[in-house]
């Protein structure tokens, strides 16, 4: 008679050691779990689950198809779901849980619908970028956690931007900046046209990384961030213009240009037009 082993209980915090619960917190668990002979069941949990070989190699079999697990190969487990199958021999698999919590904050990051971030199912195959982040976590684990916190939260979110990168479930979908984030950024864009903008300084009003904002903000007003700055400003200098109380080179500097000249090169490509005739065609209605 085959011995039935569960993978992977639900998490308990109060029966983990303080720095294991600490970093069960952060959405992110790692165990070295080792099975006897026979039927492995996988019981459905709300945790993303990554299952990597690290033991000799086994064969084993689920439903008609057999196989054999060397160190390295990977199953992924999306919240929710269970499996079983039958293996030969003692099997060593370093198993890695990621919360859903951890997978929306790497989602919100990646522009990604953080209510749909969710994994495909995926077994037996290989990973490079996975089995180092795994035998990373693992290290750092057997190793007392030299690395902090900050170490396992890093390899954590870094593990989650992968897996939503290159194995996300179907039907997560692309967005761009919420409307209050796009209210953010703009307001924010419109109340400093003459200073110094930076993305730096943008992806922090908007509350994500930089590496995403650019493409977060393109999808939600179809230009890029410095063509909109641009069409801004010429839209300042246009309105400060036809009032006549300024010179042209004060317009500019008002305006966020750096120069009178640059000012009149993009009034040009924006509007067609140059602030001298510009001026003078209001003046002759």
């Amino acid at each position: 008679m085959r011995t039935q082993a569960a993978f992977a209980p639900p998490f308990n915090t109060d029966a983990l050691p303080p720095r294991d619960e600490l970093r069960a917190r952060l959405g992110l668990r790692v165990d070295l779990r080792t099975t006897p002979p026979g039927t492995v069941s996988f019981e459905a949990l709300p945790d993303h689950r990554l299952k990597v070989h690290a033991g000799a190699p086994v064969r084993g079999a689920c439903r008609t198809t057999q196989f054999v697990y060397t160190r390295g190969d990977i199953d992924i487990f999306p919240a929710g779901q269970s499996d079983v199958w039958e293996e030969e021999t003692e099997n060593t698999s370093l198993v890695v849980r990621l919360a859903p919590a951890l997978l929306r904050r790497a989602a919100e990051d990646m522009g990604l619908n953080p209510d749909r971030a969710g994994l495909e199912p995926r077994h037996h195959f290989r990973d490079a970028r996975i089995e180092h982040i795994a035998w990373a976590l693992e290290s750092d684990r057997e190793d007392g956690h030299p690395g902090g916190l900050l170490y396992t939260e890093s390899l954590g979110l870094a593990l989650a931007f992968h897996l939503l990168g290159r194995y996300p479930a179907q039907d997560t979908s692309v967005r761009g900046l919420s409307a209050s984030q796009l209210k953010r950024v703009t307001e924010y864009i419109e109340e400093h046209l003459d200073q110094n903008l930076s993305l730096v300084r943008l992806a922090g009003v908007a509350g994500v990384s930089e590496s995403h904002f650019r493409a977060l903000f393109k999808r939600s007003t179809g230009l890029p961030v410095h063509e909109y700055v641009i069409q801004r400003r010429v839209e300042r200098a246009r309105t400060l213009l036809l009032r006549g109380e300024l010179p042209a080179s004060q317009v500019a500097l008002e305006a966020g240009f750096s120069h009178q000249s640059h000012m009149a090169r993009c009034m040009r490509r924006v509007l067609g037009v140059t602030p001298t005739s510009l001026v003078r065609g209001a003046r002759a209605r």
